[in-house]
């Protein structure tokens, strides 16, 4: 599957932990916040949805962000499943 459109970002946490962001660039712009499913085989799997965010000017387009979603939580379980150097840009 492809993801031009889309960037992981992880964030440390002060607690030692650390916070998943996917970030969409095209219209929609969205970000979506990610937590590993810890209850996965391999301990991340499609991750959990923990906040959406969207412009006001976005709102109430449901049936877009749907598909939106559905491909940004694939693409964060694709992005834990490739082994890459660090800086590197996963699309």
């Amino acid at each position: 599957m492809n993801f031009p459109h889309f960037t992981r970002i992880e964030r440390e946490t002060a607690d030692g932990g650390s916070r998943h962001f996917v970030v969409h660039s095209q219209d929609p712009k969205l970000s979506i916040e990610f937590a590993p499913d810890k209850g996965a085989p391999d301990s991340v799997g499609n991750g959990v949805i923990r906040s959406v965010r969207v412009p006001n000017s976005w709102a109430g387009q449901y049936s877009q962000y749907a598909q939106i979603i559905a491909k940004a939580q694939a693409f964060f379980s694709a992005s834990f499943a490739e082994a890459t150097p660090a800086g590197k840009r996963l699309t």
